[in-house]
């Protein structure tokens, strides 16, 4: 059998769950290697087991990623296409039940800042903050990792601590918001769960469940507003490089989906 037949096994096997696995080179023969998806919601996206990662890793070189669409075609997703990106590898993407293949591998891809599909680690509210500061601003900002749902995080959102680290300040009370500032938000929970950016008299962000797009900053979402931060380099204090180590697998900056 053939690395493809494998990975086609697998993934019927894990049906109606996507299943996810890697490409190995093994002293010079191609060898699938089937690993665990951690996620919540697996009928939909993957996580990668980190452990799974690591022991694959001994075994041979890692050449591409394998992961499967079972309720729709295997044409990648917008973020397959993000977190292949990120991964550096090339993914394989098949359907369990036509047995159909995709490809995709890094070429440059980037998420429109408009309209992209909100995925918790990969497209998310954060990630657009981080975006468009890279595309608008030439600025690179730090990600973090996410906790492993989206609902973990309603309950201790990191964005007030993890502001700071990055390189923003809270701005005053009496200081008026400028275009680029952040925004943290409670929707629809007591917390800080969102982020928005000011561009104006408009909003730049992304809902959970909806595409990014650009709104009036409305009553309801003044309303919603806990915290106020301007990008200030010099107030950095995410200075530690030992801060920088984190111990899930390196595939790209952000979790696998």
């Amino acid at each position: 059998m053939s690395w493809k037949d494998d990975a086609l096994v697998h993934a019927k096997d894990q049906d109606p769950k996507e299943s996810v696995g890697l490409l190995l080179n093994v002293r010079g023969k191609e060898r699938y290697y089937p690993c665990q998806n951690l996620a919540i919601t697996s009928h939909q996206h993957f996580i990668l087991n980190p452990e799974d990662y690591v022991k694959a890793d001994n075994l041979g070189e890692i050449t591409a990623v394998i992961h499967s669409h079972p309720t729709s075609n295997p044409e990648p997703s917008q973020a397959d296409k993000v977190s292949c990106e990120q991964s550096k590898l090339p993914w394989h993407i098949v359907n369990p039940k036509t047995e159909q293949w995709a490809y995709v591998e890094p070429t440059g891809y980037e998420a429109p800042l408009l309209g992209r599909e909100w995925v918790w680690g990969v497209t998310d509210c954060w990630s657009l903050v981080v975006d468009y500061y890279k595309k608008e601003k030439g600025i690179t900002l730090k990600d973090y990792e996410r906790t492993m749902t989206a609902d973990e995080f309603l309950y201790d959102p990191l964005f007030e601590s993890y502001a700071t680290r990055t390189g923003f300040r809270e701005l005053r009370p009496d200081e008026k918001l400028e275009e680029g500032d952040v925004l943290l938000m409670s929707i629809m929970y007591p917390t800080l769960n969102h982020v928005a950016i000011f561009l104006g008299d408009m909003v730049l962000h992304h809902l959970a469940d909806r595409l990014s797009c650009r709104e009036p900053y409305s009553e309801w979402l003044l309303k919603c507003t806990g915290k106020r931060y301007r990008y200030a380099q010099d107030c950095l204090l995410y200075t530690s490089d030992a801060a920088d180590e984190e111990d899930s697998v390196d595939l790209g900056g952000r979790r696998i989906i």
